[in-house]
């Protein structure tokens, strides 16, 4: 009997906090099938949306960008201790397996990003890639909407910033190297573990870490400041391999490597305690304690400056590993910020032609 799990992260679909909006029916509008035989297994839907914005103005001090935008709502990588999880509840839908089954495709982001950069209001602020959910998640390799949102970018030249855990990042190699030559663009490949039946578990259809340390590789060749981020870091499940990424890492070009710690907000929790007792049910009560002494006793923080680093010893701890792995493979030269001075409209772009 196939395992109806197979390439998913949650084991369950908890209801919606928001049960009055929630979705019911087909709202697929195509289906896109990823792994070999999936048809006798949960396939993923897509729903076209059309939202009136796409730029967020980001209020949290956590993020080094003050707007944000993301091509898709909903993840099929499937990351079983992502964040962004609880936001499907506001369309209805489960943070559990609708999460990472039932994606909304936002088709018409560059077009909504094109009329932002028209806007008299507007100068040329770096936008990062995405704040939410993955912006490189597989089926941008069909849609390409990222790819047109980096178009414009280019054109318009405004700086952006690209976090993904998907080497498919190089597939845009031609505008990001580009971009790179005017101080538009940098790079950070979110990569979590070296052991591959760990990552086929906690993030099952992301890119592999080796072909992440590829991308790494191939960036910083082209030119691209690429960064690696450690994220998150799970104790008793990766917290061991700090120092055997930083090496990777440097290995590879990456010029920075920084961390966030897990945290299991809302329904989350639940989600990730299914998971523990599917795949480590002998290590789950330590995981679940070392989680919550990171976190004052609770699963998660909300708080800025502090939810995303934990506090008290053992967040001290992990802290200080990771200063350790930065001075000694360098991974903290200093980068110059993003050149926000070359914006130009499509109009003034087109007159500088004359």
């Amino acid at each position: 009997m196939l395992d109806q799990n197979h390439g998913r992260g949650a084991q369950s679909n908890p209801t919606s906090q928001f049960l009055k909006q929630e979705v019911e029916g087909d709202l697929e509008f195509y289906e896109h099938l990823h792994l070999s035989g999936e048809t006798l297994r949960q396939k993923t839907s897509f729903q076209k949306v059309s939202p009136k914005s796409i730029v967020n103005k980001v209020e949290s001090p956590d993020l080094p960008f003050g707007y944000s935008m993301n091509p898709y709502q909903g993840c099929e990588h499937g990351c079983i201790y992502c964040y962004a999880r609880t936001t499907h509840e506001y369309w209805g839908y489960s943070a559990g397996r609708d999460f990472e089954s039932k994606i909304l495709v936002k088709s018409n982001a560059a077009t909504l990003l094109r009329k932002k950069f028209d806007s008299k209001n507007w100068s040329g602020e770096p936008i990062l890639l995405s704040g939410n959910t993955d912006c490189y998640q597989p089926i941008e390799r069909k849609l390409e909407i990222t790819r047109s949102i980096l178009q414009v970018c280019r054109e318009y030249r405004n700086p952006v910033g690209i976090i993904t855990k998907n080497a498919m990042v190089l597939r845009d190699l031609d505008i990001l190297s580009e971009m790179a030559e005017m101080n538009l663009v940098h790079v950070v490949l979110s990569i979590t573990s070296l052991n591959e039946k760990l990552r086929e578990k906690l993030e099952p259809r992301t890119s592999t870490s080796g072909l992440r340390f590829n991308a790494v590789r191939r960036l910083s060749e082209s030119g691209v400041p690429v960064s690696v981020m450690m994220a998150p870091v799970i104790p008793a499940i990766n917290s061991t391999e700090i120092m055997k990424i930083a090496e990777k890492a440097a290995e590879n070009g990456a010029v920075m490597l920084n961390h966030t710690i897990v945290r299991l907000n809302g329904v989350i929790g639940q989600l990730f305690e299914e998971w523990l007792e599917e795949h480590f049910p002998e290590r789950k009560e330590k995981v679940l304690h070392q989680i919550k002494e990171l976190h004052g006793g609770d699963l998660s923080d909300s708080r800025f400056k502090v939810r995303m680093r934990g506090e008290g010893e053992y967040a001290d701890q992990i802290s200080k590993m990771f200063v350790l792995a930065r001075k000694k493979y360098g991974l903290n030269r200093e980068r110059s910020a993003l050149d926000s001075s070359l914006f130009r409209r499509a109009k003034e772009g087109q007159l500088s032609l004359f």
